[in-house]
């Protein structure tokens, strides 16, 4: 297998991220059934004794120590670490890239349906009354986000304010640990691998963002992509197979004759068959 050109991989990546972007828009959920899915979500967290978010949340909003340095992080690593880890393994671990990033891919998007499906208001933007705080707001001014989400303050509108479920910064945060454990050779790399995405799901809890299902279901939507990338890899490779054939690959170009030449002396071709040729070639050796 011939190793991705970086460029073209670059472009495919800016494309998938671009759609992926300009999806999380598109299919924004109204604000009414976004509060009740992410009610529902607590209710249902509350029947089965998971309900972390509050105390991790609390324990946030207290301690700056904790607070402020998980805002940064939020805000951050997904753009920093996913890249990277795809870059270090486009370089390092190239056997290994093209699986991986078809992974990614795939379960990206299919946490785009999950957005359009299932639009769910964070636990932040809910009423006061729930008792959540909005950390990223309440530390706002040691970084450069405001009350709304990770965005830098006045873009606040580019964002999709109701796509908490799934959360991908999760199922990224999954996808690099995976690769980080999978591929890396040093108990350093494992570690990290393990680590980073326990990290993610508290960070993601702790500054009110998402709820434990939603960080589940991130790791859900990471499982479906790793199933459903070889079969995307196969349409591909059909899919390449075909354009290059069509395009002169080198392959002989199908006989659309039949098998009827003309010889020496015919006017009308005639079915010649494979013994007749190979006489012909011996005749002509001769």
């Amino acid at each position: 297998m011939r190793k991705p050109r970086w460029w073209a991989e670059l472009s495919l990546i800016g494309v998938v991220y671009a759609a992926y972007t300009g999806g999380r828009l598109l299919v924004r959920g109204d604000e009414a059934s976004a509060v009740d899915h992410g009610l529902a979500i607590l209710r249902l967290e509350g029947l089965l004794g998971i309900d972390a978010e509050r105390p991790l949340n609390r324990l946030f909003t207290d301690v700056p120590a904790l607070g402020i340095p998980a805002d940064f992080a939020y805000a951050t690593l997904h753009y920093l670490v996913t890249p990277a880890v795809l870059v270090w393994l486009f370089r390092r671990r190239s056997a290994h890239y093209r699986a991986a990033r078809a992974w990614l891919m795939a379960a990206t998007l299919l946490g785009l349906v999950g957005f359009t499906l299932l639009p769910t208001c964070p636990p932040r933007l809910l009423d006061a009354a729930h008792g959540f705080t909005d950390t990223m707001a309440h530390f706002s001014a040691y970084g450069w986000w405001g009350g709304e989400a990770s965005a830098p303050r006045g873009l606040g509108g580019m964002t999709n304010q109701y796509a908490a479920m799934p959360s991908l910064h999760v199922g990224w945060a999954l996808w690099c640990g995976v690769m980080l454990w999978r591929y890396g050779r040093t108990p350093l790399l494992k570690a990290l691998g393990v680590a980073y995405p326990l990290l993610t799901t508290v960070v993601v809890m702790g500054t009110a963002n998402h709820y434990l299902l939603d960080a589940v279901a991130g790791a859900a939507v990471m499982g479906a992509g790793y199933l459903l990338a070889p079969h995307a890899l196969r349409a591909v490779d059909r899919l390449r197979g075909t354009t290059g054939r069509t395009a002169g690959t080198g392959e002989a170009p199908p006989v659309v004759s039949g098998g009827c030449e003309t010889s020496a002396g015919e006017h009308i071709p005639g079915q010649r068959s494979a013994a007749a040729a190979a006489d012909d070639t011996s005749a002509a050796a001769r």
